[in-house]
Formats: structure tokens, sequence, C-alpha cells
């Protein structure tokens, strides 16, 4: 129940809802110290998958054991996900047909490409303190542009800086397994995918997810719009505006891709893989991966995976938002003017709410100027 209660107030991304934690759970309540805590949320900042969740499963975890990590786990992704499941299946029923879903949507498209570009470089600023890791970044989103698939390109990414920074291969199996665990999950997307293929699908974008939830981006779309072609581009950054309103980890918005990929049973079972490695790392091995995290060579192989993950959501993202502009000369030019004034809010205003209030706000002016 106390977590269900974070769940139903996690508005505004990760940066407000871990503060709510901490200030709650930390400052006032003292479950472990302010020097534990951080030590903690660096763990999680290094390993993939939403920090947010990963602190309420931990938090769970220290309250009552592994019943208390998935509880807390659950009750914190609980009202994100049950909202956007609800706002899957209107879009779905109505949303395709329904003029009133089309002229909301044409406001929120913009506004979710300021929430893009603003992301890349927020990630960007904190991943690539150097030269080196810019130059892995921009050779991943050049391969990127030519086709290279992206396992390839991460792990490449990976062994490349810790060449640089330790000229030699790094000396334990745990690194190639590390990069090379995400492979487990089934390559190939069909048109109509099982439900099974959609857990693979979802297991390797939590496994792949560095950095925020934006960098599930690009193999969420890899996998249901340029392989699978299970929903369009469009339609994706429609899920991606609908996250964005709601009470949730934006990653939430795998439940959408599930949605649309297998209806019910899609969306359970993207949305469990995706979030399988959240609540794995806590319950089966928190302290291991604490000391794993701290070997140099392996933090050296994850920030090269990191810096890979900055250049492919960066080529991924233009591609996403180039596909979404509109037709017209005067639609283009209102598209242009929503996305100038939701960057500027984003940069300018440090509200929790800053998010919520782009893209609701962007899907109002988009509204009111296309009805008006």
């Amino acid at each position: 129940l106390r977590f269900l209660r974070f769940g139903c107030l996690a508005w505004g991304g990760p940066v407000a809802q871990i503060g709510m934690l901490k200030q709650e759970l930390v400052e006032e309540e003292r479950w472990i110290s302010r020097e534990h805590f951080n030590r903690v949320l660096g763990v999680y900042q290094v390993l993939p998958g939403p920090e947010a969740h990963e602190l309420c499963v931990y938090f769970g975890m220290v309250a009552c054991g592994r019943i208390g990590a998935v509880l807390a786990g659950l009750g914190f992704m609980l009202p994100g996900f049950l909202l956007m499941l609800l706002l899957s299946w209107l879009y779905v029923r109505f949303g395709i047909a329904s003029p009133l879903f089309a002229v909301l949507f044409f406001g929120f498209k913009p506004a979710v490409a300021a929430l893009i570009v603003r992301s890349v470089h927020r990630i960007a600023s904190h991943a690539l303190p150097n030269r080196w890791l810019w130059a892995i970044a921009f050779m991943t989103g050049v391969a990127t542009a030519l086709k290279v698939g992206f396992l390839i390109s991460l792990a490449a990414a990976g062994l490349a800086y810790a060449l640089v920074r330790r000229r030699e291969l790094p000396p334990s199996p745990i690194h190639a397994a590390l990069l090379l665990l995400p492979l487990a999950a089934p390559a190939v997307v069909l048109a109509t995918p099982s439900i099974l293929a959609l857990f693979g699908y979802g297991l390797r974008t939590g496994l792949l997810t560095f950095g925020g939830a934006y960098t599930a981006i690009p193999f969420l779309q890899h996998d249901a719009v340029e392989v699978g072609r299970w929903m369009t581009n469009a339609q994706f950054v429609d899920g991606l505006a609908l996250s964005g309103i709601l009470p949730a980890p934006l990653i939430i918005f795998a439940t959408f891709v599930g949605y649309l990929g297998g209806g019910l049973g899609g969306a359970l079972a993207l949305t469990a893989g995706t979030f399988l490695p959240a609540f794995s790392f806590t319950i089966l091995g928190h302290r291991l991966f604490e000391r794993l995290v701290r070997n140099p060579t392996i933090q050296t192989v994850l920030d090269g995976v990191t810096a890979g993950v900055v250049g492919l959501i960066a080529v991924t993202s233009a591609q996403i938002i180039w596909s979404a502009l509109p037709a017209s000369l005067p639609h283009l030019g209102l598209t242009g003017l929503i996305f100038a004034l939701a960057l500027v809010v984003l940069y300018r205003w440090k509200s929790k709410l800053a998010v919520l209030a782009v893209v609701v706000g962007a899907g109002v002016l988009g509204t009111l100027s296309l009805l008006v």
C-alpha cells in the first residue's frame, strides 16, 4: 500500500520520483542512511532499468525481504500500468479514427520531439565526459544510420572503450557475458508476434536500457516499427506522449507497444519482460552487482556501452521525429512553433511537473489551433 501510493504520486519523471522516495524513506523515516542511499543509487544508475522503480524494489527488500521487493515494485508500477492499459484500449478503439484524438495527438507529437531532444542532451552531458566517449557515440550513430545491428554496435562500443582505457581486452569472462546477455532474446521479429516473442523483446529492452527510459526508444522502435511493423512511427510517438502524462516511469510506454502488438496478453508480456531486470537485479543479487559495478574494467565497458546508446538513441530519435512531421506546410509551421515552445519550457522550467505540463499544454494548444 505504501508503494502503491508512491505510484499514484509518481509525476515528473525519475528525478522527482527518486526525490520523493528519498525525502520520505531516508530523510523522514530513516530506513537507511543518506550515505547508503547514495551508494545504492549509484549502483542503479550504472545498471540498466528505471532507477526509481529499482529503488522501490530495493526498499521493499529492506523492509520485508524478497516478498517485500516484489510487492513494492508491483505497487509502484501498477497505477501507471493500468492507466496506460486503459489509454491503449481507448487509442485502438477510438483514437485512430476519432477526429478529437487526431487533433490532440497533433499537439502531442512535437512536444514528444522536444522531450526526446532534451533527454538526449541531458543523457549526453552525463554520459560523455571525454572525447573518446563522444567519438564512440558518433560512430555508433553512424553505424545505426547504416543499419548495423544495435547489439553489434553496443558490444563494439563497450569493448572499444575498454581497449582505449586499458589497451587490452577485458580479462574476465564476466565482461563478455555482461555484453552478450541481451543476445539471449530473439533477434527476429514477426509481423504478428507471439506472446513469448513479445516477452523476449521486452527482456532485451530492459537489459539494454542504460541512462534513463528514453534509451529504451531505439530498441522497442526497432522491434515494433522497423522489423515487426505492427505499428508505425507516428503511433510509436503517440505512445510516448501518453506515457508522459501518467504517474509512472516513462518506460511504461512499453505497455502501449505491447498492446498494439498483441492486445492485453501482448501488453502484459512486453511490460513484464521490460521490468523483469529491474526486479531481478535487487531480488537475485544486489550485493553481487554492487561489487561488480565497482570493478574498474566493468565500469569502463559500461561507460562505452552507455556512450553507444547515446549515439543510437540520437539517430533513432531523429528518424522518429522526421517520420512524424506533417506533410502540409501550414501544419508544419504550427508543429515547429509547438516544438520550440516546448523546448523553451523544458530548458527553462525546472519543476517536477514540467514534462506533464508540456505534454498536456501541447495537446491543448494543438487541439485549439486546429479547431479554431
